[in-house]
């Protein structure tokens, strides 16, 4: 595979970050993943950070090297995801599990599937047009279906932030999927959070990705959305990825941009998430509840040694 690829996260007028965002990939199979912590509920940065790192290592042991439904993955991922923070409000004894929302798509044999739980966007740009969106899952949303506002009066209704599914929640999360996209050569995925979409209209963000690269525009969209939210602007975060197609061994690699997947070694993962050590189970044993748990652990003791997480590029 060939993409060009970028993804950046500013704190805003808040004072914490609790957006997560990162990419891995294979020499075959691309996973990018935005998740917004809830700030109505403790912790959010906690559950964003959970739920990228669930599906993060569930990736690696299950992409070999590439997934056999991507469909699946991403159903079973996120609601691995789901258990875990569960299973962490109830070791830390908390009054409920800390909450967000999360986008993730997976890229293979030239083939788009995604799925979402919350307001956590994607979008697909061909030609400088949106060929498709996701849709929240939020009470504003359902307003827009009804035809009680109109779509332009979203990012200013009081009730915005209302979602009713996200990840963590006491019920179970509803996992939106669209499947089998076939991307085109110049298509552009964007997976964001609403502090991202929430301060621009659609043709801000057709008309930056139909004029500028992902390297370009994605900043440039970033700027325009903390400066148009007022004094306090949300937490604002992004990955877009242009595709530019399939390669076979017999291409030789670009040495610039864009991404080349040929050029990691057979069997291997890269990715901008920190990962579990390699080790069981194999490939073809099932990922227990126990493993889950091992693997999240490791990631966040590797975490906590680096003292820092991916906030950048």
């Amino acid at each position: 595979m060939r993409f060009s690829v970028y993804q950046e996260s500013r704190k805003g007028g808040r004072l914490v970050n609790q957006d997560r965002m990162g990419y891995l990939y294979t020499r075959k199979s691309l996973l990018m993943m935005v998740a917004d912590g809830m700030g109505g509920h403790a912790r959010g940065e906690v559950a964003a950070e959970m739920t990228l790192q669930t599906l993060a290592a569930i990736f690696q042991r299950d992409a070999k090297p590439l997934l056999a439904d991507p469909a699946a993955f991403l159903e079973q991922s996120i609601q691995a995801a789901h258990r875990d923070l569960h299973r962490y409000r109830a070791e830390n004894r908390l009054p409920e599990a800390p909450r967000t929302t999360v986008v993730a798509c997976i890229v293979q044999d030239g083939i788009a599937t995604w799925a979402h739980v919350g307001d956590s966007r994607l979008y697909l740009l061909r030609g400088g047009q949106i060929v498709h969106r996701t849709v929240d899952h939020s009470r504003v949303q359902n307003l827009v279906a009804s035809g009680l506002i109109r779509p332009e009066e979203v990012k200013d209704h009081p009730e915005r932030n209302r979602i009713h599914n996200c990840v963590g929640a006491f019920v179970t999360p509803k996992v939106e999927i669209v499947r089998k996209v076939a991307l085109h050569p110049g298509d552009t995925l964007l997976l964001c959070s609403d502090g991202l979409w929430g301060a621009l209209a659609d043709a801000d963000i057709s008309d930056a990705f139909g004029r500028l690269t992902v390297m370009r525009a994605v900043p440039q969209l970033m700027d325009k959305a903390v400066a148009g939210s007022g004094p306090e602007p949300d937490n604002c975060t992004a990955i877009a990825m242009s595709w530019a197609g399939a390669e076979s061994m017999d291409m030789i690699p670009p040495t610039d941009s864009p991404v080349s997947t040929l050029v990691i070694p057979e069997g291997s993962v890269a990715s901008t998430v920190q990962m579990p050590p390699p080790g069981d189970p194999t490939p073809d044993e099932p990922l227990t509840e126990e493993q889950i748990d091992h693997a999240v652990a490791e990631i966040q003791r590797a975490i906590q040694r680096s003292g820092k997480l991916i906030q950048n590029r």
